[in-house]
């Protein structure tokens, strides 16, 4: 033992001048006459010579190897650890092994095997053939290619092979382990059907066999297993109809995105024991039944064919519901008023469906709901005033519906709603002065209606979009739009507007659209950055400007009493046009992307350099270690003129070095109070983890500069800018197919690194097309990833999109999790593969993408009107990887968290669409 310290005393784990038994992490016999039990859990060894020395206890009954950073399993270890007959357990899950599994010889009394969360790869057929005791296999989370193994113990309690490649059917020797209480077979490649033979498993506890290619019935011999209380079979091919009985003994069932049909069993719901259930976008028909079980948390039954009104009667004795989706269907009838029984609802979602009646009152009764969502309906009447009382509500779309009457100005009451939307109904009178008092609104739909009166104060946080369009608003345009400074989409367009428009609107800086057409405005239209697309058709006294960005185009004739006035205006125009490209001309020398007007150029002369308070390269890369120069750098970040993109978290300056190579520096405000580590030395310590992290489609901090105000951050520099700038801009014709699909695979790759980072995985804040840096058309690198380590949510003035992401890229959840995760991530890139799929940009006339791709994808043989025609039509081979990715896509931006591919599954799948 003392030979074994010696080898990890670089972690200071174990002090050797005390006794064995007193080590961190080791277990003795009782007495201490022997070591059972080791455990290293999460120490970084990286070494793995020292661990043929362990199996010289023999003695030894536990070893534990889990998250220590090894990249391998010596032969020496196999070989000694196999003759130790007391060892029962070894874990090395979550390290970086690689290669082909070894092959266990000996360890004839060995019952626990975890590998998981690793790299191994390749088949297994003979490896774990002599493991006869063994009670639980791990290996999760790999890369094997092969069939399951016909050779595993028939003594097997667990077999979790879940986030490989295996391929090929179950074998019928799963079906012989008689002991087993868990399967998870998930996020592979297996095909055919399920054996009938699973009902002998009579001590099955949980059965996972999601995300695979199974075909045919849900076999029918599950119901008659009295132990199983999970079954989950989602995202694959199975058809027929739901076995009667099934959920007899179930808590969880989730059957989502299948193929089943016919109508649901009316003993489904009903078993006491049943707590979520979830059957969505399958080809179900006919009524929901009405009997539930009291102790139902989810019932998710939305994309169906359902029909027939919902069950009025039952939900006043569902104290435990949760979240109750039935969208997508073709339910009658009237909105229970019995829902408002239903004391812990947190999400009710009855939209797209026949529904017709008024909103009950009895709405206001649900005092925890979060998200109410009853669009594209047949509501008629007014907005109750009982909803007005729902204080933690956060989404209300109750849009395309008959509804009529006035807002109420009671609506602001709704103090947390982050989302209203009311379009395409019949509202009326004026849109209430206290719609401004709503601090978290960030996105405001009420477009399509009959409202009248003036445009009041709007809520200062808005980002998402404020859609006003086809009202009968009158009035000039409020200067005081344009505080909304995080503000992306602004749609004022088919009303009766008149005066001119702003020129304060030019410094929303968040801008992305403004429609203005179809309304009474005149004079000269304000220039607007070149990333912001204007359309103000329709305007019969407008006179737009003519320049580099936008040209003239008068819809209609002006009216002949004013043709000198006009004229003028042309001519003042045209004058104006000259001394503004000769300006342009000379800013855009000094930069490569959208512009940013809202600093002023001053000569560097001019401008006090950062005070440096904390220098520190952190790469070990000679070449940089060279280059960089913080002096220099500072002298670019002095100078706005060298701003090249900016974020909603940071500023990018091009900084070039004496050397003559270029960087990105990127400036974080440090006095910001989201920012939580309140000292330069923590924020250092972070910033050197990520500066050894080795990713190629990574971009990881090549330096980092501490001034009294800011944070600044050096990377390379990416000659072809953002993704986002390149896909929907000048370049965008340029992408094709072969390189879209490398941008897609290189993002997933960065992704999945940073999910797989060690036991704690790196997350992203704010994953878009905006931080995903292109060094060329083909080498994307996922940047921004340090905004999680730093900032604080809790403690942000901003609203909860700032912090969560960028609008059109933040996960459903997150509006009553409040939390950012690895499936919020999935989610996020799942939209960035939209992107690159269709060609629009994440968030189109205030419609997000996702929502529209989601809702043009239910009949799988249209999905190609939903490719970016330009790409697709290219060639058959092309549309049909398009048509692959974009089922991996769809998987992403599934609503539920838990139906989500890992990373790494994005990854494996991405590559094997080509």
């Amino acid at each position: 033992m003392f030979n074994v310290s010696k080898l990890i005393n670089k972690a200071h784990l174990w002090d050797i001048t005390k006794a064995p038994c007193s080590w961190q992490g080791v277990t003795c016999s009782s007495g201490n006459s022997s070591v059972t039990k080791i455990s290293l859990s999460g120490i970084s060894l990286n070494s793995s010579d020292f661990l043929p020395q362990l199996c010289q206890i023999d003695s030894l009954e536990s070893l534990d190897l889990s998250k220590c950073q090894l990249h391998s399993i010596p032969n020496e270890f196999i070989t000694a650890c196999g003759k130790i007959d007391g060892l029962k357990l070894l874990n090395f899950s979550g390290n970086r092994l690689s290669g082909s599994l070894p092959t266990f010889l000996g360890f004839v009394g060995l019952e626990f095997l975890d590998l998981s969360f690793n790299m191994f790869s390749g088949n297994i057929s003979l490896q774990l053939g002599g493991l006869v005791s063994l009670k639980s296999l791990n290996l999760s989370a790999n890369r094997f290619t092969s069939l399951i193994p016909k050779n595993l113990s028939l003594v097997l309690e667990q077999l979790q092979l879940s986030v490989n490649e295996f391929h090929g059917t179950i074998p019928d020797r799963i079906m012989n382990c008689l002991n087993l209480t868990l399967i998870d077979l998930s996020q592979n490649r297996l095909s055919g059907t399920v054996p009938d033979s699973i009902e002998n498993l009579a001590k099955l506890e949980i059965l996972i066999l999601s995300s695979n290619n199974f075909i045919g019935k849900i076999p029918k011999g599950l119901s008659s297993i009295t132990t199983l209380s999970r079954f989950a079979a989602y995202q694959n091919h199975f058809d027929g109809t739901i076995p009667s009985g099934i959920t007899t003994n179930l808590r969880n069932l989730d059957l989502s995105f299948n193929n089943l049909s016919g109508s649901i069993p009316l003993d489904l719901l009903s078993p006491p024991k049943l707590q979520t259930i979830d059957l969505s976008y399958n080809l179900l028909t006919g009524p929901i039944p009405s009997k539930i079980s009291a102790k139902l948390i989810r019932l998710r039954l939305g994309s169906n064919h359902l029909n027939e009104t919902i069950p009025s009667s039952t939900f006043g004795t569902l104290q435990n519901l949760v979240y109750l989706e039935l969208e997508n269907n073709s339910l009658t009838g009237l909105v229970p008023p019995d829902l408002g029984s239903c004391p812990n609802l947190a999400l009710l979602s009855l939209a797209v469906n026949n529904l017709t009646g008024t909103l009950p009152i009895q709405l206001g009764n649900l005092s925890h709901l979060q998200v109410m969502k009853l669009q594209s309906n047949k509501l008629t009447g007014g907005i109750p005033i009982e909803i007005t009382q729902l204080q933690k509500l956060s989404i209300l779309n109750i849009s395309w519906n008959s509804l009529s009457g006035s807002i109420p100005s009671k609506i602001s009451n709704l103090g947390n709603l982050t989302n209203l939307n009311l379009q395409g109904n019949q509202f009326s009178g004026p849109i209430p002065d206290t719609i401004s008092r709503m601090n978290s609104l960030i996105e405001l739909q009420l477009g399509g209606n009959q409202l009248s009166g003036r445009i009041p104060n709007m809520p200062a946080k808005l980002q998402i979009a404020l859609n006003l369009s086809s009202n009968h608003l009158v009035g000039s345009i409020p200067m005081t739009l344009s505080q909304l400074t995080g503000l992306e989409v602004l749609d004022l367009s088919n009303n009766s507007l008149s005066g001119e428009i702003p020129s304060s609107l030019t410094t929303m800086t968040s801008l992305t659209q403004l429609i203005l057409r179809n309304n009474m405005l005149s004079g000269v239209c304000p220039k607007f950055n070149s990333y912001v697309m204007v359309n103000v058709s329709g305007n019969r006294e407008l006179v737009e400007r003519t320049d580099t960005n936008h040209t003239t185009s008068i819809t209609q004739p002006a009216k002949k009493g004013k043709s000198v006035a006009t004229a003028l205006l042309i001519g003042f125009a045209v004058a104006l046009f000259a001394v503004l490209v000769v300006t342009w001309l000379a800013i855009s020398i000094s930069r490569r992307y959208y512009r940013v007007n809202d600093e002023q150029l001053q000569s560097p002369e001019d401008l006090p350099l950062p005070q440096v308070v904390q220098g520190n390269i952190l790469t070990a890369n000679g070449i940089h270690r060279s280059n960089i120069d913080f002096t220099k750098a500072m002298e670019a970040v002095a100078n706005p003129s060298n701003i090249t993109l900016k974020t909603r978290f940071s500023t990018y300056y091009k900084a070039v070095m004496p050397s003559g190579s270029s960087y990105f520096v990127k400036r974080i405000n440090w006095s910001d109070k989201i920012f939580q580590l309140g000292s330069h030395d923590k924020f250092g310590h972070e910033l050197e983890v990520l500066g050894k992290l080795s990713n190629s489609n990574v971009m990881t901090p090549l330096a980092y500069v501490l001034t009294v105000d800011n944070a600044y951050l050096f990377y390379e520099y990416a000659p072809k800018g953002t993704l986002f700038d390149v896909l929907h801009g000048s370049l965008g014709k340029a992408l094709d197919w072969a390189s879209r699909y490398s941008i897609a695979v290189g993002a997933a790759q960065g992704l999945a690194f940073l999910h797989g980072f060690n036991s704690c995985p790196i997350l992203l804040l704010d994953l878009s097309s905006r931080n995903i840096m292109l060094k060329t058309l083909k080498e994307p690198q996922v940047g921004d990833i340090e905004l999680c380590k730093v900032i604080d949510p809790s403690k942000s003035t901003g609203s909860l999109s700032m912090v969560a992401g960028s609008v059109g890229y933040i996960p459903p959840e997150y509006a009553y999790t409040m939390r950012v995760t690895m499936a919020g991530n999935v989610y996020s890139f799942g939209v960035v593969l939209l992107e690159l799929l269709t060609g629009k940009p994440a968030v189109s006339e205030g419609t997000e993408l996702a929502k529209w791709v989601l809702n043009n994808s239910v009949k799988q043989d249209k999905w190609d009107h939903i490719l970016d025609s330009n790409v697709s039509r290219t060639s058959l081979a092309i549309k049909s990887q398009m048509l692959a990715v974009l089922k991996v896509a769809l998987g992403c931006v599934n609503v539920s968290p838990d139906a989500r591919p890992k990373m790494k599954s994005v990854l494996r799948m991405l590559l094997n669409a080509r």
